[in-house]
């Protein structure tokens, strides 16, 4: 058995924050409805790159089930009711005020369903002059911070995946399960509300906090480390490129000996620790580069495994697709089977369940009859 499979979602949901939170769950044997509009989840017209699917929908939508209602109407709104009135998760993600203005605000319903549990989910939260504003992925990467410290020195840069959809969608997820779990023995639902601004806010704590209390803004260092050093990527003799990873002084030691060829250096003044390795960052990397040029990349990376430094390859998209680590699914879409990357996390109880993507309005009829 699933962990949810007897957990009811219902999701109004577009795009890709609520929908990576409904994907979990619904990973997880919930069952999953999806309320569309008419023309659907804009997500689904961002591409059509997979077999005419687009990429996002089809990594987000497997195993759901598409009704498309439209909450304003008020038949469907009853629809949407008598669903609920059986469900165990309410999770959306409309323009601010949306919702309650069609008559879906999670306080309201968890007075009509107290075993509910209610996700909202939003750009800047309820209160505050920015509750109004639309937030998308870009926009709150540029609001939290999280742009100014991503990038060369030259220019601030965007994390190239929706980082602020996947972290509040994921943070939405932790807070689901702990509601349903508090629910086994309270009776109550949750009223639970996530943004995407928080979510990020959370991830910037560290920079936030030398900030806050060192008065010092984390700089943007490329393929490095702010706060570490050497941690970061280097150019070998063959044009190839690595990156390391130093995490402590004994590591340090090693890889003086074994990569610079001097163990002196680990007792230097100005490399004896970390924090004076980041403050002479321009002579550590002027020593790990010259080392480095020395030698190609294969036999860079034998002497760091001999000297159990961690290590990785500067990796593009055509890397990944064929790395050995990367663990792929097979789902079926609308426009054919398609293989896609699993869910990262494995459990031995769990076992693996067909995933289809639905087409737009795929159960429409059938959950109408369901919830005559």
């Amino acid at each position: 058995m699933l962990s949810l499979e007897d957990i009811l979602v219902v999701s109004i949901e577009q795009a890709v924050a609520a929908p990576f939170c409904s994907n979990r769950l619904a990973h997880a044997g919930a069952r999953v409805i999806k309320v569309e509009r008419a023309d659907g989840d804009f997500a689904r017209g961002y591409d059509d790159v997979v077999d005419g699917e687009s990429a996002y929908f089809v990594w987000l939508n497997q195993g759901k089930q598409s009704l498309v209602a439209d909450i304003k109407n008020a038949a469907d709104a009853a629809l949407l009711h008598r669903i609920l009135a059986r469900a165990d998760v309410f999770i959306q993600n409309l323009a601010p005020g949306a919702a309650a203005r069609a008559g879906f605000a999670s306080d309201a319903l968890r007075r009509r369903y107290p075993r509910l549990v209610c996700c909202d989910i939003s750009g800047y939260g309820d209160n505050g002059e920015y509750a109004e504003m639309k937030a998308y992925d870009l926009l709150v990467q540029c609001e939290s911070g999280v742009a100014s410290i991503t990038g060369t020195p030259d220019a601030p840069g965007r994390i190239g995946v929706s980082a602020c959809d996947i972290n509040c969608g994921q943070q939405a997820y932790a807070a689901i399960l702990e509601a349903l779990i508090a629910r086994e023995s309270s009776g109550e639902g949750a009223t639970i509300k996530v943004s995407l601004f928080d979510s990020m806010a959370e991830w910037m704590a560290v920079p936030l906090l030398h900030y806050d209390y060192g008065g010092k803004v984390q700089p943007r260092v490329g393929i490095n480390h702010a706060t570490i050093s050497p941690y970061g990527a280097y150019a070998c003799g063959d044009g190839e490129t690595v990156v390391i990873a130093i995490q402590n002084e004994r590591e340090w030691r090693n890889f003086c000996r074994e990569l610079l060829g001097d163990e002196a250096l680990a007792d230097d003044a100005q490399l004896c620790n970390n924090r004076q390795r980041v403050a002479h960052r321009a002579r550590v990397d002027s020593l790990v580069g010259e080392a480095f040029a020395a030698a190609p990349r294969a036999s860079i990376i034998e002497r760091l495994r001999r000297a159990g430094i961690a290590y990785g390859r500067l990796n593009d998209v055509a890397g990944l697709s064929a790395h050995p680590q990367l663990r792929r699914v097979g789902v079926t879409t609308p426009g054919g089977e398609a293989s896609v990357v699993a869910v990262a996390a494995l459990r031995d109880t769990a076992r693996e369940v067909a995933r289809r993507v639905p087409a737009l309005g795929e159960h429409s009829e059938s959950i109408r009859r369901e919830f005559k």
